[in-house]
């Protein structure tokens, strides 16, 4: 089976800056003993995991080298990263898994089963918070 992989180093603007994260989407949900053996072998703070859920939706996971964790802000900014490489821009709600949210709902999407919340906003680059699409 072939993943994509990514190494993103999140908080700077320069290569082999920063606070380095490895990313890897996902089509379904891998074997914990398999995710954990991944991160092992990237061997960076954190490895983040994601796939997508109903809609604008992505669910996401974050592995150590020895564990997973319950949340990484770094490896989550830089999974929003991934998800604008691949093109994906809007508003992007990224759910942490391992979280009871039951009943809660964001922009319309039950979150009943898949946890505490993150929204990423993407813009193309250029674009100021708030400011109108260029088209």
């Amino acid at each position: 089976m072939r993943c994509p992989f990514y190494q993103v180093d999140a908080f700077t603007g320069r290569a082999f800056g920063g606070n380095p994260a490895a990313v890897m989407p996902l089509d379904t949900w891998l074997p914990d003993g398999v995710l954990q053996a991944i991160a092992a072998e990237n061997n960076l703070s954190e490895t983040a995991f994601f796939l997508q859920a109903p809609g604008p939706v992505f669910e996401l996971r974050w592995f150590t080298p020895t564990t997973e964790v319950p949340l990484c802000g770094h490896a989550t900014l830089a999974a929003g990263f991934v998800l604008s490489l691949l093109g994906i821009g809007g508003s992007i709600y990224l759910i942490a898994t391992g979280h009871d949210w039951a009943g809660v709902t964001l922009g319309g999407i039950n979150l009943t089963g898949l946890a505490g919340v993150f929204v990423y906003g993407a813009r193309r680059a250029g674009q100021r918070r708030n400011a109108e699409p260029e088209s």
